[in-house]
């Protein structure tokens, strides 16, 4: 290890979702003695990663660059950062910040290494023969990266870990179930009180198709075939990396016709949270465990999710939440109306999220874990010190 201060760099793919995701785990590290380096693609919240003590090293990377020759080009500026940091850990968060990062840290030595899947990501759940094909590479380069010596892999869930230890993706011995990203129990609270008005229920996420956002705007249909009088709201912007982004015009196009309110890209959640009544996302895309949803438990809202893995880590069926079927948008419906029509239910499962949030989800668990993590990937007494 470098002599000094322990290093680290956090390799994401874009700077919105370090913000929103591995933030609050760099900074604990860098107040236990770490030096931090983010190395990821800047957007529009680029400004807002500049403000915080870090070192910002800006990538080309593509989340989903298909030219050959640009993603060897990215693959070589991961290799000469690592070489020119020469990182104690390299924490590696997603798909292709996992595979390229560590075959960067197997060239510099990297003394340990930190991969972090949020899920199984799109990847796993696209069809057709191309999307085979992808899954068998993905693979087998997966399972280079996870087998490396002095590497641990972060699952968000346990049934996750499960398939890939099965699948001999990675060592039992080097997998380490993290339940979520945290959630900052004090920013996402319950309202003083309850909204006034008809109920609004939101979908706070990427437009994906694959997170649901179809089966939703057909739930809102059916809701007001039944004059149910529900306010069914979506939040969030499409997402242009990805194959199952769904376009900005058939959103406002939605919200024109009446079948649902589009509120686009909001960075205010927790404001908005404290505005809805129930929190739905009927995704079927492979979820860690949804942050979405984990900021809705915080924030005392009952949830509606489709029952799959991922989304029954924050969703305690009947307890705080409700799981329906995969796909069936008409028992989906229904849940939702529940919900929504009856307001001690409503308070009585949202009460029971937040003691699921705090008790489980709160960003401090996650922090000590991933610290401990690094503590004893490095055999260190504590982390930061030598």
């Amino acid at each position: 290890m470098a002599a000094g201060k322990l290093k680290i760099i956090y390799f994401v793919t874009e700077d919105w979702y370090f913000l929103s995701h591995r933030a609050p785990i760099a900074r604990a590290a860098q107040k236990k003695g770490f030096e931090v380096t983010v190395a990821t693609a800047l957007t529009r919240r680029g400004p807002d990663i500049m403000k915080e003590n870090f070192t910002v090293s800006p990538l080309r990377l593509a989340r989903s660059g298909k030219n050959p020759f640009s993603e060897l080009l990215s693959l070589i500026e991961m290799v000469r950062l690592y070489g020119a940091q020469k990182p104690d850990i390299a924490h590696h968060v997603a798909l292709k910040p996992v595979v390229y990062g560590a075959i960067a840290a197997m060239i510099a030595r990297t003394p340990l290494t930190v991969n972090a899947l949020a899920g199984l990501g799109h990847v796993f759940v696209a069809k057709g023969m191309k999307a085979h094909l992808v899954r068998l590479l993905v693979k087998w380069a997966m399972r280079f990266a996870l087998k490396r010596k002095r590497s641990r892999t972060i699952f968000q869930n346990p049934e996750d870990m499960k398939l890939f230890i099965d699948s001999g993706l990675v060592n039992e011995s080097q997998a380490v179930l993290i339940k979520g990203s945290g959630v900052d129990v004090s920013l996402f609270s319950p309202p003083e009180k309850e909204p006034a008005g008809p109920p609004v229920v939101a979908l706070i996420s990427r437009m994906l198709k694959t997170k649901g956002v179809f089966d939703f705007v057909q739930a809102a249909k059916i809701l007001k075939e039944r004059n149910t009088g529900v306010r069914m709201v979506l939040v969030g912007s499409p997402d242009g990396h990805n194959p199952a982004s769904i376009p900005e015009e058939t959103l406002r196009q939605w919200n024109e016709d009446g079948a649902i309110e589009y509120w686009g890209q909001r960075d205010d959640i927790h404001e908005v949270l404290k505005n809805v009544s129930v929190v739905v996302l009927p995704s079927f895309y492979g979820e860690g465990v949804p942050k979405s949803l984990i900021e809705a438990a915080s924030s005392a809202r009952p949830i509606v999710a489709y029952d799959i893995a991922g989304c029954r880590e924050i969703v305690h069926d009947g307890v705080n939440g409700i799981l329906t079927p995969l796909r069936d948008t008409k028992k989906l419906a229904l849940a939702i109306e529940k919900l929504a029509g009856d307001a001690e239910l409503a308070n009585t499962m949202g009460a029971a999220g937040r003691e699921i949030a705090i008790s489980e989800f709160a960003q401090e668990h996650v922090i000590e874990s991933t610290l401990n993590l690094y503590k004893a990937g490095l055999g260190i007494e504590q982390a930061g010190d030598r």
